[in-house]
């Protein structure tokens, strides 16, 4: 499978755009491991430009069946668990989270109960863009979270969902800014 990251950064979306169908719908994997919306993005090429390209992801997560969500969270290890593997996702997820890497060790267990008791409580990982946050900060939002209704709860699901696979997408073609 060709690497959009190999290519120079002026060319990484041209090189995205010019990807077959297969392998565009697994660089987006990457970004949001919903097949639904692999296939809505791919489908979707070619893109002018990262605007544009992030446009369409967030309206593809927008129009995501619960099920294609949960398939999606299925590829996000708890908040304060590494990702098990060495693929990209894997590091993503790895740096994304390294708030957690100097936390206190009442704070992790913090986590790891509250990430329990929001799965008893939803069926579901406790998804979060983790990016820039202290595990503080990240257990203080479950713990809000957890005060949820079912539908409310959902709403917050996705609107993280999009946020992460924007950030990823950004990677995905080389701008880190």
């Amino acid at each position: 499978m060709p690497n959009v990251n190999s290519a120079a950064p002026a060319a990484r979306l041209a090189g995205f755009n010019a990807l077959g169908p297969a392998d565009a719908e697994a660089e987006l994997l990457t970004c949001c491991a919903s097949r639904a919306f692999a296939h809505t993005v791919a489908a979707l090429r070619p893109y002018r430009d990262l605007a544009q390209l992030t446009a369409a992801a967030d309206a593809a997560v927008n129009g995501l069946a619960w099920s294609d969500v949960r398939e999606a969270l299925e590829a996000h290890p708890r908040i304060g668990e590494r990702a098990g593997g060495t693929g990209r996702e894997s590091a993503w997820s790895r740096q994304e989270q390294s708030g957690v890497d100097a936390a206190e060790r009442a704070v992790l267990d913090g986590l790891a109960e509250g990430n329990l008791a929001y799965e008893e409580r939803f069926g579901h990982v406790y998804l979060i863009c983790a990016t820039g946050l202290s595990a503080g900060e990240m257990l203080a939002r479950l713990r809000e979270r957890l005060q949820n209704d079912e539908d409310t709860e959902r709403e917050v699901v996705r609107a993280e969902l999009a946020k992460i696979t924007r950030l990823r997408m950004a990677k995905l073609l080389g701008d880190q800014s």
